[in-house]
């Protein structure tokens, strides 16, 4: 049976605050699995997408399928997010200010390999450069090869970032908790990925 894209939607500014709990469902729903074992918890979703909600230039790129919400992405200007997320840029003498930063892309398994996450990064990269920023950023959460919790035959996405033109920043980490899968409230690790449009 054909697969048939879903629909890409953009919404900016404070047009993303109906959309918060869709996105909410989202990343509960797919972060449980690796490499993220997130175990969801709708009050701290509120509380981590409210940056969103608040930011004029903030972004949402829906997927959308018969009405709806199959995947999103969000970004918002990495000074409109928490001090948790600027402070590894100002360690590194960066202007946060210039700084995009690109949250979440979730997108339900069913809906991967029909180019949803390039049209992901298309449109927020857009949006971002066009507000004049230098460089957009994301972060990863970093877990061991080896890992016995890896299923097998997993591919990570760090071809498809390169590809883009993102790099890895190793030493650019922050830490941040989270309830995880059978193990509870754990502290982890996510480093940081750029690209400098004024070196592209």
């Amino acid at each position: 049976m054909q697969r048939t894209r879903p629909e890409i939607r953009t919404v900016h500014g404070a047009d993303v605050a109906p959309w918060l709990d869709d996105i909410a469902r989202l990343r509960i729903a797919v972060f449980r699995d690796w490499p993220y074992l997130y175990e969801g918890d709708a009050d701290y979703e509120r509380q981590y997408l409210s940056a969103y909600a608040r930011s004029p230039h903030a972004v949402f790129v829906l997927a959308v399928d018969e009405g709806r919400v199959v995947g999103a992405s969000t970004g918002l200007p990495l000074a409109d997010d928490t001090e948790a997320f600027s402070a590894p840029f100002r360690a590194r003498g960066m202007p946060v200010e210039r700084v995009f930063y690109f949250g979440e892309s979730v997108l339900l398994p069913q809906y991967r390999g029909l180019g949803v996450g390039h049209a992901f990064f298309d449109r927020r990269e857009a949006h971002a450069r066009a507000l004049g920023f230098r460089w957009t950023a994301f972060c990863a959460v970093d877990r061991d090869a080896d890992d016995p919790r890896r299923p097998a035959g997993h591919r990570d996405n760090d071809a498809f970032w390169r590809k883009r033109g993102y790099v890895r920043q190793p030493g650019m980490a922050m830490r941040l908790s989270w309830n995880e899968v059978g193990r509870g409230e754990l502290e982890h690790t996510l480093t940081f990925w750029l690209r400098d449009w004024e070196a592209a």
